[in-house]
This record gives C-alpha cells, structure tokens and sequence, in this order.
C-alpha cells in the first residue's frame, strides 16, 4: 500500500462524510411522507383528468352504484 500522509487521509474522510450526507438529504427527501402524498396526489390528479381516468372513474363509479343497489334488494 502507498503511503499517504495524513492531510490526504483527512480530506478523503471529509469528501466521504460530505458525499454520505448528501446521499442522506437526498434518501430523506425522496421518503419524505408530504413529498411521496403530494406526488401520488398530482398523479391521480392528472390521471382523473386524462380521458381514460374519466371512463375509469365512470366505470369505478358505476359498478359501486350496482353494488349498493343489490345490497339493497337483498334487505
């Protein structure tokens, strides 16, 4: 092994411990529970808009109104 002295060894231990924080931040962000609602929000929120989203939403919709309609009929 090469000999390094020990200026060297510092700045490699404090480039890693400035790269494993920046991949902490970043690992926080991306699992933040607001963050991953917000994301999940604006894509249903896009999908419900888009025309497929509608006849799905139509159909979701329908099929639930046929559900309570039997369970009344049952009574």
């Amino acid at each position: 092994m090469a000999y390094r002295n020990p200026d060297e060894i510092k700045r490699d231990i404090e480039r890693s411990r400035a790269a494993l924080a920046e991949a902490v931040d970043e690992l926080a962000y991306r699992t933040s529970p607001a963050r991953v609602r917000n994301d999940l929000k604006q894509t249903l929120l896009e999908k419900a808009n888009s025309t497929q989203g509608r006849i799905a939403l139509g159909v979701a919709g329908g099929a639930i109104v046929l559900l309570i309609v039997k369970r009344i009929r049952k009574r």
